[in-house]
């Protein structure tokens, strides 16, 4: 008796299984596909992630990365590689899903990867949001649309901030250690946020041709002044979308900066992507766009405009308007983006599991035994706890 309650209690204590890890090998084999494939899907960097797993298509050409979490299978973005072998990689994931009888989906896949991915399983696809995306040489600050973007730029500088834009390679160690410990206490949570759009790293081995922009303020009198940080005072890191594409990965300030840092750095990474070749840059992911943009035109129906109040009013806590106002500021072009789901019944299951895996709910048992790890003191007083992730840094804003 005694033996089959002690069984009992460590299996109800025991960490969620399976565990998903990166092994060296399949992160081998995934840059190798990325290298190739990697400019079709702006999500594809994302797959490198260390706690995701992995499937392969039988030709290893194709793979798809997930995690499974509740007894969800979560897959995220489209599959990696050629789209030729994306059929044989989905049907691997889905026996996986089978044969431990996990409920597969998709979050944040593309038009054509909800297409294959419905005509291959017979699942179905629901829109979740868009994607801004900005092409480098449409972008400019001058017209009408750009004025509050300018004028804020403009008062910033004034203001004595400068950036710098450069790949992450070409930091020296002392300034990337920098860099790391500034975006690790900047964080307001205790864990890093994200799942889909976050990498949850910076300049690690492989990651050089990622792109950091940094703001600085310097005061001739005392500079660096009482921050451990010296004069760096807010920062942006993109991940390589192929040989010619930046895809937002991390905004981070400290909260005794001036407002507007985000746009400050945004505008000057896009400035400066000219020169390290980058022609496109996808910044961050707005849920249910569409809806609050057709919500608030004239002669939109009661439905729609009932849906859009909801999401108002869920923009409370999850900044769904004020990230779509946010992107919006850059006129980007949209690009649709897909939940996949095997019914309908089972997306409050999914859309739970979404968002743990994105660190918003923390539904993980109790482990009595586990040692606690003392929390590091924040090393200067007037840093504010800010939300973290790349879609939840807008409120830095």
């Amino acid at each position: 008796g005694m033996l089959t309650a002690l069984t009992t209690l460590y299996l109800a204590l025991r960490p969620e299984h399976p565990a998903a890890r990166l092994t060296a090998d399949d992160e081998t084999r995934l840059r190798a596909l990325l290298e190739r494939h990697g400019g079709r899907d702006s999500l594809g960097h994302f797959a490198l992630r260390h706690d995701k797993g992995v499937v392969f298509s039988p030709s290893g050409k194709a793979a798809v990365c997930y995690r499974v979490v509740s007894g969800v299978m979560l897959a995220s973005g489209d599959p990696i590689g050629d789209v030729e072998a994306w059929p044989g990689a989905i049907e691997r994931f889905m026996d996986e899903a089978r044969a431990h009888s996990w409920t597969p989906a998709v979050m944040g896949c593309s038009e054509t990867g909800g297409q294959v991915w419905t005509r291959e399983t017979g699942l179905d696809a629901l829109e979740l949001g868009d994607e801004a995306v900005i092409d480098v040489d449409a972008f400019s600050l001058s017209g009408r649309s750009m004025r509050n973007v300018r004028q804020m730029v403009k008062r910033i500088e004034r203001n004595g901030y400068t950036t710098r834009v450069r790949r992450v390679r070409d930091l020296d160690d002392a300034e990337l250690a920098l860099v790391r410990r500034a975006a690790a206490d900047w964080r307001g949570t205790d864990t890093e946020r994200g799942f889909s759009m976050a990498l949850g790293r910076i300049g690690a081995p492989g990651d050089g041709d990622a792109v950091i922009a940094t703001a600085h303020l310097t005061d001739p009198d005392d500079p660096g002044g009482a921050s451990p940080y010296g004069d760096l005072k807010a920062m942006i890191h993109f991940v390589p979308w192929g040989p010619d594409g930046m895809s937002l990965e991390l905004m981070r300030r400290d909260r005794s900066a001036d407002p507007g840092m985000n746009e400050l750095l945004i505008v000057a990474a896009l400035q400066a992507a000219p020169g390290l070749g980058i022609r496109r840059v996808s910044l961050n992911f707005a849920m249910f766009r569409s809806t609050l943009a057709r919500g608030e035109r004239i002669g939109a129906g009661p439905v729609l405009r009932l849906w859009r109040g909801l999401l108002l009013f869920l923009s409370r806590w999850f900044q769904i308007e004020s990230l779509y106002k946010f992107n919006a500021k850059f006129q980007p072009r949209w690009e649709p983006r897909f939940v996949v789901y095997r019914a309908g019944r089972d997306l409050p299951r999914i859309g739970l599991a979404a968002m743990q895996a994105e660190g918003f709910l923390t539904l993980a048992l109790p482990r009595p035994f586990a040692r606690r790890r003392p929390r590091a003191p924040r090393p200067c007083a007037h840093v504010v706890p800010q939300r973290t992730g790349r879609d939840h840094e807008v409120s830095a804003a």
